[in-house]
This record gives structure tokens, sequence and C-alpha cells, in this order.
């Protein structure tokens, strides 16, 4: 069912998905959907969890896998994941981790973004062990909201990502991170 709203998704957005039409892609019972999900907005919040959790086990994968020269290494291949998934995960690109659905998805007191930005501190963290501290939390966070935004812009008008504007987003987060954390 997440395969199919994801799917749905892609193809005509937020607006025009229905648990009806889920279930009919799905080949399922509409009984069976709402089994399991009351309505198109649980749907849309289940393949947003999806999303993150892939996004993170993604950009883990990376980090044990490759061997980066700094941080600002580990930045350019979270931001690749996330231009990566973007292009190529189902609902992915409809509904980035939820701003369309709930910007409080995936946490009931953080936003989105700062739940992704705690997720990405915790892998910077423990792969390049800078300095734990609110600076770090409040750099981490700007960088994330940020570099979401550009991201968002390379997409709008480019299928596939407008490469210099993904390049203007990597050279932005790793900027203002490199003045904050002073690293």
């Amino acid at each position: 069912m997440l395969d199919a709203c994801a799917a749905l998704l892609d193809e005509g957005g937020y607006e025009d998905l229905s648990t009806t039409r889920v279930a009919e892609r799905a080949g399922v019972a509409i009984g069976s959907v709402y089994q399991f999900f009351p309505d198109k907005r649980a749907l849309s919040q289940a393949v947003t969890r999806r999303n993150v959790e892939l996004f993170v086990a993604r950009v883990g994968r990376r980090f044990i896998t490759e061997d980066y020269e700094g941080w600002w290494d580990a930045v350019d291949a979270i931001i690749d994941e996330y231009v990566d998934m973007h292009r190529t995960v189902p609902g992915f690109r409809s509904l980035h981790f939820g701003d369309v659905v709930d910007l409080n998805l995936l946490d009931s007191v953080a936003d989105n973004n700062t739940v992704i930005a705690g997720r990405l501190r915790a892998l910077l963290l423990a792969e390049f062990g800078l300095a734990d501290s609110e600076e770090m939390d409040r750099a981490i966070l700007v960088a994330v909201e940020a570099g979401d935004a550009v991201l968002k812009l390379a997409f709008r008008h480019d299928p596939n990502g407008a490469p210099e504007i993904v390049t203007e987003a990597k050279l932005l987060v790793r900027g203002y991170l490199s003045r904050q954390l002073r690293v």
C-alpha cells in the first residue's frame, strides 16, 4: 500500500491522492487500507517516515563503507543522498520529509527538519568526534534548513535537480558550518 501511495504521489501530488486510489493501485480492498490507515494523511505520513528511515540508513551506510577526508566530504555525501533519493525514491519528491503533510510528522514536539538535523548531527559526531554543544545543535539545524531550501530550489524547475544549484547548496552548507563550528 505504501508503494502504491508513493507512486500516486509522484503522479498527481498530495491533492490528487485518495485512499480509494491507493487501494485500487495496490490491488487491495478499501477496507484493507482503512485497517492500517484512517485517511490519506496517515498514508502520506507512513511514506514520509519510511523515506526518513531510508535516508538515515543510506547516509549511515555511506559513513560505514566510505572514507572521508573530513566532515565537509560527509556533508557532500549527505546532500548527494538527498539528491539521489529525490531522483529515484517514489514519493520522496512529492513529500520531501513531510513538509507538505505535517511539519511535526516525525516528532510531536520537534519539527521534521529538527529531527533530521538531530539524526545527522549524531552521525557526524560519531564519525568525526566533533565537540557536542548547543552551538553545534543550532549550526546543524540551520545548515539543514538552509540546505533543504536550496535543494528544493534545485528541483523546482529541473526534475533531476539543477547541478549548479546542488553545488551551491553544498558550498553554502560547508561555508556556514566551517564558520559556525570553527573546524
